[in-house]
């Protein structure tokens, strides 16, 4: 697959600089990061929410885990995993377990984790689980511009 094409046509639109890297196919954002020889904490994980008012992607580095209670705290909701069926609906253009972590180009509204924005360079999935797309942390911070962000994670 390579690139899920809306997630092309985003990045594309928004004139960032980046690079898709293939690895061998991975099944976790850890083993993602081994594959890739970068370190877990410039790998973004996104993970999405929901609840009676929607979705919510929340996005931290492979190095950690969300604190779910905490973050709803923050938000003031009362956010639970999103299923599977839920996940392919929304993110029908790539491989189920392998959404891109930008929340953006599929209209999920998006809150990251501070712990991102120490990173110099960011990878994520391309959609499937054999590329990565690689760019620069302040290229990823300004994608999330306008989204909600805090401290919400800790280390695995």
């Amino acid at each position: 697959m390579a690139i899920a094409r809306r997630l092309q046509w985003y990045l594309d639109a928004k004139g960032v600089r980046y690079d898709v890297l293939p690895h061998p196919h991975s099944s976790s954002s850890m083993e993602t990061a081994q594959q890739v020889q970068v370190s877990a904490d410039w790998l973004a994980k996104p993970v999405l929410l929901e609840d009676e008012r929607g979705y919510v992607m929340a996005i931290v580095p492979a190095s950690h885990r969300i604190d779910l209670g905490r973050l709803n705290q923050q938000l003031h909701r009362e956010l639970e995993l999103a299923n599977e069926r839920e996940i392919a609906d929304l993110f029908h253009d790539c491989d189920r377990g392998a959404m891109p972590a930008l929340g953006s180009p599929y209209r999920v509204p998006t809150v990251y984790d501070d712990a991102l924005t120490t990173a110099a360079e960011v990878y994520f999935e391309a959609g499937d689980h054999e590329d990565v797309v690689h760019l620069h942390g302040g290229d990823f911070l300004r994608l999330l511009e306008g989204s909600l962000h805090g401290r919400f994670s800790q280390r695995a």
